[in-house]
């Protein structure tokens, strides 16, 4: 249990759906009870518990991809009266939209949800829930390479994308390079006559 809240803030950033994450973190505990003869004393607990997570993620997803859509009246009807209360929800926000705005600012989200999940993931996992490159090789079953590959085109998208927030918000003037960037193009910044 002391991985719960890593497991399910990972779930959350996965599914985007506080609901569907709880579901994800119960059926990866209750795997990882039904198999915990296969876990090897003296490896990564932790890393065991992500890989299933993503596994359960995968198939749950797969499976939905292969069953027709169904709409039922009574949820059509729930969404119309959501719709027409809209004004009233908006103010209210859900304990895990707390946590989460306390930890993401909601453009740096909006940033790292527009990753490709295959960037996405790994960014997740070793920025956020720390996880080393060969941790993170194994829960998501690719080469230790691929991983840091995956990890610095993630990491230049979000700069990348930060990057141009700032430049929209004022924080930099549109033509201006951050002093990591400057140095690293044009060489040590000229001082200010």
């Amino acid at each position: 249990m002391p991985f719960l809240d890593a497991l399910y803030n990972t779930a959350l950033r996965m599914t985007r759906n506080a609901q569907d994450a709880e579901d994800l973190v119960q059926e990866t505990f209750l795997k990882a009870y039904r198999h915990f003869d296969k876990f090897e004393p003296g490896t990564n607990l932790k890393a065991w518990l992500f890989k299933i997570m993503k596994n359960t993620f995968i198939n749950d997803y797969r499976k939905r991809q292969a069953q027709p859509p169904e709409s039922d009246f009574a949820e059509i009807e729930g969404a119309f009266e959501s719709q027409v209360s809209e004004e009233a929800t908006r103010q209210i926000r859900t304990p895990e939209e707390e946590a989460l705005a306390d930890v993401l600012d909601e453009d740096v989200q909006r940033a790292l949800d527009a990753l490709p999940p295959d960037y996405r993931m790994v960014v997740l996992l070793t920025d956020l829930e720390d996880f080393s490159y060969r941790e993170v090789a194994e829960i998501l079953d690719i080469p230790v390479g691929t991983v840091m590959s995956r990890l610095y085109r993630g990491r230049k998208r979000l700069e990348a994308e930060m990057l141009r927030y700032a430049r929209e918000h004022g924080y930099l003037r549109a033509v201006e390079a951050p002093a990591k960037m400057r140095s690293r193009d044009e060489g040590p910044p000229r001082p200010q006559e």
